[in-house]
Order: C-alpha cells, then sequence, then structure tokens
C-alpha cells in the first residue's frame, strides 16, 4: 500500500525541515524547469508528467508519485497532446505524461492564437495541443460555411469552439 492511498496523506505535513512548496514549474510549450533550468532528463521529464494531480482539499496543482508530493507551478495548461493517432473509431491522443486516451470532438476548442486545446483524464484536466500534434489533425479540418475551420472524423463534422477566457492553468 502506497501512502498515498491513507485518506489523511493529502494533510500530513511535510518532512522536518521541508516544504511542500517546489520551484518546479511547467511552461506553456509542456518544459518542466526547476529553480530555472531546464529539466533535461528524459525519464524526469516523463515522471513529473505523469505525477500531475491536484491537491483534494485546495485544487492546486501538485506532483505525487504516491509516496511524497509537492506543489509546482503551471503557466498555462498541465498536459500536452504530443501526437495524435487515427484509428477506425475516431482519434486517439498521445499524452505527454505518455498515456493514449479517445479525442472527445466536442471539447476540442480553438483559442485565440489559434491553438487547439482540449479536455483530459475524464474533462479534468486541460490540455494544449503541441505545434506537431495540431498539424498532425490539419487532414480532419475542413472550411466551415463561415470559413472557420470544422473538424471531420469518420463523417461526422464538429465546429470548433472558441476557447472561453479563463485563468492559465486550469
Amino acid at each position: 500500500m502506497k501512502p498515498s492511498e491513507h485518506p489523511e496523506f493529502f494533510r500530513l505535513p511535510p518532512p522536518p525541515g521541508r516544504s511542500r512548496e517546489s520551484t518546479i514549474v511547467l511552461d506553456a510549450d509542456g518544459r518542466f524547469f526547476h529553480d530555472g533550468a531546464p529539466v533535461e532528463h528524459a525519464g524526469m521529464k516523463r515522471a513529473f508528467a505523469s505525477w500531475i494531480h491536484r491537491h483534494p482539499d485546495d485544487g492546486r496543482f501538485i506532483l505525487t508519485n504516491g509516496w511524497d508530493f509537492c506543489y509546482f507551478t503551471v503557466e498555462d495548461t498541465p498536459f500536452f497532446v504530443e501526437a495524435i493517432r487515427a484509428t477506425e473509431r475516431g482519434i486517439t491522443l498521445c499524452l505527454f505524461d505518455g498515456s493514449e486516451e479517445a479525442l472527445d470532438p466536442g471539447a476540442l476548442t480553438l483559442d485565440e492564437r489559434g491553438v487547439l486545446r482540449t479536455t483530459v483524464k475524464g474533462g479534468t484536466f486541460d490540455a494544449r495541443f503541441s505545434r506537431s500534434a495540431q498539424l498532425a489533425l490539419g487532414p480532419f479540418l475542413e472550411e466551415g460555411a463561415d470559413g472557420e475551420p470544422v473538424l471531420s472524423i469518420l463523417g461526422v463534422r464538429y465546429e470548433l469552439d472558441p476557447h472561453p477566457s479563463k485563468t492559465p492553468g486550469k
């Protein structure tokens, strides 16, 4: 049993002389930084991405591996779509934490800068498409009646809603 399975895990104080606050930052392009320096180790970047959660009491972003946790800063979105894969059922998103999930076309939005976004992890987190993932979606985009892009998957067309104004890091 991991300590995080204990009902009071997230309420326990940090180890003596330690803090739950960290200088880890996830920037708007999906890069992790620690003390201002980029995290270069591929395994560490993937681990950080797979440890992203929200604190159950205050809703702040945390990194937790089940044994400990710390708060960290998210500059834009906590998840990133690195690639897409077309399947017979639709489009699968390949996320930067190594997980995959089906795209919910109704959750896809286009922000004011022309960047595609969606929700992931059961709709609980926002995700931003990387440039390469957005380009890979190109064959599924068509021009709508008003000239705006429309997503076409398996013969069904979905309008891309403008991304609602929100506080970064939702």
